[in-house]
């Protein structure tokens, strides 16, 4: 398995123009999202800790997901967090035409209430890009600057930490997963990562969105 943990100019020039993978950063302000949820377990502990640490973060759920768990994703709501749209399923752009990877966002679009979209595994491709901007003039295509590898299971929490610790700048986009399988490292890298944004007295607040869902 490879990947980037920091995402650097060249990779972003591959994309279509449109793609988010800064936010502003009045302030010190950061941008803390979880994917793959709702999860029973870890996103439980994800609200805790963003709520002990006062701050905020942006969830990209999966439509099956709040399917299972809707109390779950209300929860993120009511405490005043930012959801996103994640797919139905958790397409795989690579390998997902484009009709049918437009068919998934519209129908977790009928469950998530926002105009913020995150490709699973970040792969989608310049057609697909222009097809769902085409579609849905109003979506943000939320991507990171900083990928956490909590999902890596030959990795610590320590070490997913210190790639946040590293790359991390005030605008950043960090990416976590509330996940069975993320949980193990998520449970150590989080807090880790709070209290080391208020020893720099930077905020996580949630990614600007509307709730125009993609529908």
């Amino acid at each position: 398995m490879w990947y980037l943990h920091h995402t650097p100019w060249w990779l972003r020039a591959l994309f279509a123009a449109g793609c988010t993978w800064q936010a502003p950063a009045q302030g010190g302000q950061v941008y803390l999202t979880f994917d793959d949820g709702p999860h029973p377990e870890a996103t439980p502990l994800v609200l805790e800790a963003l709520a002990a640490a006062g701050m905020q973060g942006t969830f990209f759920c999966i439509g099956k997901n709040v399917d299972r768990y809707p109390e779950l994703y209300n929860r993120i709501l009511a405490e005043g967090h930012a959801v996103g749209n994640h797919t139905m399923l958790h397409a795989n752009g690579r390998h997902t035409s484009v009709e049918d990877y437009l068919l998934q966002i519209a129908q977790a679009g009928q469950r998530i209430g926002s105009n913020l979209f995150r490709p699973p595994y970040g792969q989608i491709s310049r057609r697909q890009v222009a097809a769902l901007r085409s579609r849905w003039p109003q979506a943000d295509i939320v991507m990171w600057s900083v990928l956490s590898g909590d999902f890596d299971e030959r990795k610590s929490g320590t070490y997913c930490f210190a790639q946040v610790e590293r790359h991390l700048q005030p605008g950043g986009i960090v990416v976590f997963h509330d996940s069975t399988k993320a949980l193990p490292r998520l449970r150590e890298a989080l807090p880790m990562t709070l209290q080391y944004l208020q020893s720099k007295g930077w905020q996580s607040v949630a990614m600007p969105s509307v709730s125009v869902p993609l529908v």
